[in-house]
């Protein structure tokens, strides 16, 4: 990767400004591999290109916060020691951090500033790499550290100023969590730890407990933590999944359209293993949460996974999501014609090119073929004659299937 870290750094770090939690998260996982498997002085080169100058505070702070592991990892001898073009890089880099707007950035800064001062000829360093006007600001910083400490890391403000949030957003009462402090932040780190926790508990009672809290919690913020809560979706405890489905009900209801960046999550963890369970609770909980969706998202996020689903899942399964697809093509087709033919008409194909092996398979509703000839109809309904045009240029044996049924329903 050392060849393409300088792109991938800096795109990166372009999303660490993100206002969703879940791409930040995914964006300091990726930066900590950077900084533990490359080369660590295409690392630094990288962070500092692609981050320290830009105008979001949040990436300035996560530009800091990785260079610092790196920095660290480095050492300071070798760092001040090593070749020109890093030395007079990274000196220049950390003094700015050390006086930047933002406290978490400054906090890392002057991290890495106390780190680089236990070189011997550090303060020779900093006469050679910083101008002479900067030399006292940085000198007095420098003293201060080194008697007073670095102190506390400031608190995770980056859920106030790095995204939007819900009206009322903000601040949880801890006490469902935590006794030690008055307020957690949402989404901060400490909040997402201590709910991580609960979710990821060994004791049943715990993991129900974390996901009542995270469904007390969502109305306050649309950024949630949904994979933990994707495990207890798909866990082997029954009661812990059916807990779960039926939360994730009142969940959808509160957050609605704030779930879109997790759809692609939600709905292979809903109907992966619930809609082909024999356990009836889990199975109506599992449609029921697929109804929430349904009713509370902008339907055009649900058409592609519901799709992909319904072409690649068996059993009962297949045959729900199949007319929850047809459902679907009647509400959307007036609105977005086009993306309803470019993700439908590839499941119909493939329904009718294996409609053959298909009746056989019964859900509660029907079989395959049944919920196959309602999708057709379902399309024949809004698109007419140009639905056959389309099919003409698939395989005789999809032509000659549409052809079937299309004049059994009329």
């Amino acid at each position: 990767m050392d060849q393409e870290l300088e792109g991938t750094a800096k795109a990166l770090l372009q999303k660490a400004g993100e206002s969703n939690a879940f791409i930040r998260q995914d964006v300091d996982a990726a930066l900590d591999c950077m900084v533990q498997h490359c080369t660590p002085t295409r690392g630094i080169s990288a962070l500092l290109s692609g981050g320290l100058s830009h105008l979001n505070a949040v990436v300035r702070k996560c530009t800091a916060q990785h260079l610092a592991n790196l920095v660290e990892k480095v050492g300071a001898v070798r760092l001040l020691s090593g070749g020109k073009d890093l030395t007079d890089r990274i000196v220049p880099a950390i003094t700015r951090l050390a006086q930047d707007s933002s406290q978490e950035a400054r906090y890392f800064g002057r991290r890495m500033l106390l780190s680089l001062s236990s070189h011997p000829d550090f303060d020779k360093i900093l006469e050679k790499y910083i101008p002479t006007k900067d030399l006292p600001t940085v000198r007095d910083t420098v003293f201060t550290l080194k008697t007073k400490g670095l102190g506390e890391m400031p608190q995770d403000t980056q859920s106030a100023r790095g995204r939007r949030s819900l009206p009322g957003s903000g601040t949880v009462r801890a006490s469902s969590l935590t006794r030690d402090t008055p307020v957690l932040t949402l989404n901060s780190t400490e909040y997402i730890k201590q709910i991580s926790g609960l979710l990821g508990s060994k004791d049943f009672r715990e993991r129900i407990k974390g996901i009542d809290q995270l469904a007390a919690d969502c109305q306050h913020t649309p950024n949630m933590v949904f994979d933990a809560f994707k495990a207890r979706l798909q866990e082997s405890n029954s009661k812990v999944n059916l807990y779960a489905l039926e939360s994730l009900q009142k969940i959808i209801h509160l957050l609605k359209d704030n779930l879109s960046q997790v759809v692609n999550i939600l709905v292979p963890a809903i109907v992966d293993n619930h809609l082909n369970s024999k356990n009836n609770a889990i199975y109506s909980a599992a449609i029921g949460a697929i109804n929430a969706l349904i009713l509370n998202l902008d339907n055009i996020l649900l058409l592609q996974p519901f799709c992909t689903k319904a072409q690649f899942l068996n059993g009962k399964a297949k045959v729900d999501l199949i007319e929850k697809v047809a459902d679907l093509v009647t509400e959307l087709y007036p609105r977005k014609p086009q993306m309803v033919e470019q993700k439908v008409l590839p499941l119909l194909w493939h329904l009718l090119g294996t409609s053959t092996h298909s009746g056989t398979i019964h859900g509660r509703g029907g079989s395959v073929r049944g919920a196959t000839a309602n999708l057709c109809q379902a399309l024949y309904a809004q698109m007419g004659p140009s639905l056959i045009d389309c099919a003409a240029s698939q395989p005789a044996n999809v032509h000659k299937g549409l052809n079937e049924v299309l004049r059994t329903l009329s």
